[in-house]
């Protein structure tokens, strides 16, 4: 019998991962923002994020998309790393705790 070797389309790690930030108790009291790149429908979905968030943990802030720079995914790389810069700097101005960055379809 023939041997078969499988190839995962995922490919592998090309960056080690690192250790990620704990996780917060609660969001009650703190700064949530949001970060968007203007791709698949965020300004349809965080205001449903918003709601959702602010019933479960009322005494969340909430610093919406429209007040931070948008995470382009157009441009330069240098450019692009300009924005990161930005929103970084943004988000340490709005005293962030926590950040919604992603938004799936």
């Amino acid at each position: 019998m023939e041997s078969l070797a499988v190839i995962s389309p995922t490919g592998c790690e090309s960056v080690p991962q690192t250790n990620l930030a704990q996780r917060l108790e609660t969001l009650n009291g703190k700064t949530v923002c949001e970060v968007w790149n203007e791709d698949f429908k965020g300004d349809i979905m965080f205001p449903v994020y918003r709601k959702l968030l602010k019933e479960r943990f009322p005494d969340v802030k909430i610093v919406p998309y429209t007040e931070l720079p948008c995470a382009s995914l157009k441009g330069t790389p240098s450019y692009q790393r300009e924005v990161v810069h930005q929103i970084i700097a943004r988000l340490k101005e709005k005293g962030a705790d926590a950040v919604i960055s992603g938004n799936g379809g």
